[in-house]
């Protein structure tokens, strides 16, 4: 028999909604199961950024979180710019496959100058929500396909001075509060007490709180996790410890670091994962950040932080979900008025260039004309000035040819008058 539904009413924003109990099982409670399958097999994307300074063990605390090497390669302390270097790596545990991405900020606070320090890193994160952007707007889009590049976590290492936190840092950290999620960690908390840890902690959310630095908080609306979480959330940030060296600590082999007195040990191994907690947060990080609150971390970039981007760059380019009225308009009339305007802007910038063109065409007219007239100017001078000179040459030849003439005449009268003398000589 099928089953059978008994209905009741309850009232929702004034109107009465049909609420149904049913007697009998129907089959949708295994949505959740359809979801996990579904998910499974499509697998998984999580992109983590990390930002500190060179030597602060970036590399080396992926390493242990995901307790594999990734082969990255040690960075320079000379390097002028800050240049952010993107590793994808395909991951899979039991069934689950997972696309991992590891942002590391190469030549971060080695400058001497570190004002521009996190331009680069705002630049990288507006262009991963950009490229989201873009294939969310396509006609033939394929989501489901895409390579998500959007970073969902940054862990900010934080250098173990003690004495709280650096310029730098605050403003690396404001700049990116509405962009990505916030992690801080304390690295190589093994260089300071215990004692001097737990006030480091307490200066640097102080600073963090009074320069209005937003970081994340796990999530504490589940009631599953909602206790842990907020017991994590007092230990932040935290202070890890990464290492890629085992040690062996009595009988078994420890991924650890060791000195000349002791050693620090950052997980142990045996059968399953049994970690040592004393010695650093390493992990309370890898359980909030991996095992707890990875789903929540993606699901904060996409809802918040890529929503955020969303709202300014389509507000930008003049798109609203309200017309001047203040009533609400779709995106196809927000779309035929910009074009309208694009079209009237781009024929006004038309009319500007042709009238332009048109002014600077008589402008060129003009300075021909007038270097036109110049240069006839020089010709009739240059021609008057060639008329005189011939003028004059022509008189200088007519004096010399008369004084060639006389020159020939007077000689010839001499030769004359030569002549008859010689005769008259003769005949005496």
């Amino acid at each position: 028999m099928p089953p059978v539904e008994k209905e009741k009413t309850r009232a929702v924003g004034g109107n009465q909604v049909r609420s149904l109990d049913l007697s009998g099982h129907v089959g949708f409670d295994s949505l959740p199961d359809q979801l996990v399958t579904k998910s499974v097999q499509n697998g998984f994307t999580f992109n983590i950024m990390c930002i500190g300074e060179t030597g602060l063990g970036k590399s080396t605390l992926m390493d242990s979180l995901f307790n594999t090497n990734f082969e990255s390669s040690q960075s320079p302390h000379n390097l002028s710019v800050v240049k952010l270097k993107a590793h994808t790596y395909e991951l899979q545990e039991s069934n689950v496959k997972l696309k991992l991405t590891l942002c590391d900020t190469v030549g971060y606070g080695d400058q001497i100058n570190k004002e521009d320090s996190f331009k680069a890193i705002v630049d990288y994160i507006d262009t991963q929500f950009e490229n989201y952007l873009q294939e969310e707007l396509k006609i033939k889009r394929s989501l489901s396909a895409y390579h998500d590049t959007r970073i969902h976590a940054c862990v900010y290492f934080i250098c173990p001075t003690g004495h709280g936190l650096k310029s730098l840092d605050l403003v690396c950290m404001k700049k990116l509060q509405s962009k990505v999620n916030i992690i801080p960690v304390i690295a190589k908390a093994d260089t300071i007490s215990k004692t001097e840890l737990i006030k480091f902690k307490q200066r640097i959310l102080a600073e963090l709180n009074s320069n209005g630095v937003q970081i994340y908080h796990f999530p504490t609306d589940d009631t599953t996790v909602a206790e842990t979480n907020q017991a994590m959330n007092a230990h932040i940030p935290f202070a890890v410890v990464g290492s890629t060296d085992f040690v062996k600590v009595g009988n078994k082999m420890a991924r650890a670091r060791e000195y000349p007195w002791g050693t620090v040990q950052g997980e142990w191994r045996s059968g399953t994962v049994i970690e040592n907690e004393n010695h650093c947060d390493f992990v309370k990080l890898r359980e909030m950040l991996i095992r707890t609150n990875m789903e929540d971390l993606r699901d904060t970039t996409h809802t918040k932080h890529y929503e955020l981007y969303r709202q300014a760059r389509l507000e930008k380019m003049g798109f609203s979900d309200v017309g001047p009225d203040n009533k609400p308009v779709n995106f196809q009339e927000t779309y035929e008025t910009k074009r309208s305007e694009h079209l009237d802007e781009m024929q006004q910038k038309e009319d500007q260039m042709r009238q332009m063109f048109v002014q600077r065409v008589k402008e060129k007219e003009t300075e021909l004309k007038e270097a036109e007239k110049q240069l006839q100017q020089r010709f009739d001078k240059m021609k008057r000035e060639h008329g005189e000179e011939k003028r004059r040459v022509e008189e200088e030849r007519r004096q010399l040819e008369e004084e060639i003439a006389e020159f020939h005449r007077r000689k010839a009268a001499h030769m004359a008058g030569s002549g008859t003398l010689t005769l008259g000589k003769k005949k005496k």
